[in-house]
């Protein structure tokens, strides 16, 4: 890191959280910077691209903030490690802000105007280059590992330590095949540049008023998908809350100040709501299938999934 950003030799500070990166906030003197590792892949074009849309959003005044790359002395946004691990690193200027706490809802509003704000943008951006991941309704084509064979035979042959979660994946199973059924329908909605991955733990709200989102992050799966799958993620999440149906009118009040879904959009969101689940399933079965996470992290998701797809 010194080597790269020189100018920002100091203290690193290990932040907690986080499945697929892992996160350091950097002192150096008075001045405060983000240091991230990636650990989900090491695909230097997905870095790339994540980092051009966020240059060229940068770009656009938006009334929120965004991450922005600190260029190295060779002018990159990244670099590769030399621990032996070939992992990537960049380095993102700090952002003021707070992340909102569990018994927080009261920031819906700000941030189905912050995510609408957001779309609106992403459609005005060219990057110049192809977006590495796929849309989510590609399940196929995304995780090649997870055919529907292997898919069923976690649920007809489970291995010893997950078992005990046989009515959880037979559940997320099931909810799989009905989506896979549902994708080709997909493909003929409005498309455009997409966050990807909007969520309470992706954004930052103002540390005086939590009511208001001050910036959102982690751009890292942006990709070019149906324009209405932001909203439908982050909808999906709000389901299981103890007060979703304040919150979700909430969300829309805020999105509807900024985007207009077509009928056929709107249609569509119980199926990219679902859709959404089934591929966060997806992305934890490959990790284990991998190796990449031990089998505590695929039980833990299994569980909170198989309970937000039967709030369904």
């Amino acid at each position: 890191m010194s080597q790269a950003w020189p100018e920002w030799k100091g203290t690193l500070r290990k932040q907690s959280g986080g499945w697929n990166n892992t996160t350091y906030f950097v002192e150096s003197g008075e001045r405060r910077a983000v240091l991230r590792v990636y650990n989900t892949h090491r695909d230097r074009n997905k870095i790339v691209f994540e980092h051009t849309v966020l240059q060229k959003l940068n770009g656009l005044n938006l009334p929120f903030t965004i991450p922005v790359p600190i260029l190295t002395v060779t002018g990159e946004t990244l670099v590769q490690l030399e621990d032996g691990t070939d992992k990537y690193a960049c380095l993102f200027g700090y952002i003021e802000g707070e992340s909102p706490t569990e018994h927080d809802s009261g920031f819906y509003d700000s941030l189905g105007e912050a995510a609408g704000t957001l779309s609106v943008a992403l459609d005005k951006v060219e990057t110049g280059i192809a977006p590495v991941y796929r849309p989510y309704y590609e399940l196929r084509t995304s995780y090649p590992l997870c055919t529907r064979e292997a898919l069923h035979g976690l649920v007809t042959d489970p291995p010893e330590s997950l078992k005990e979660l046989l009515p959880e994946l037979t559940l997320l199973v099931e909810a799989y095949d009905n989506v896979a059924d549902s994708l080709e329908q997909l493909e003929s909605l409005p498309h455009q540049l997409v966050h990807g991955d909007l969520n309470a733990s992706n954004l930052l709200v103002d540390g005086e008023d939590s009511a208001q989102v001050v910036a959102l992050l982690d751009f890292e799966f942006c990709t070019r998908d149906v324009r209405v799958m932001d909203a439908a993620v982050i909808l999906s999440a709000l389901l299981s809350h103890e007060d979703s149906e304040r919150i979700i009118r909430d969300f829309w009040r805020g999105y509807n100040r900024r985007v207009t879904l077509t009928p056929e959009e709107l249609a569509a969101i119980p199926v990219l709501m679902l859709l959404r689940k089934i591929d966060v399933f997806l992305h934890f079965a490959t990790r284990y299938w991998e190796g990449t996470d031990e089998v505590n992290v695929l039980q833990q998701q299994v569980r909170e999934l198989a309970a937000e797809v039967a709030a369904m």
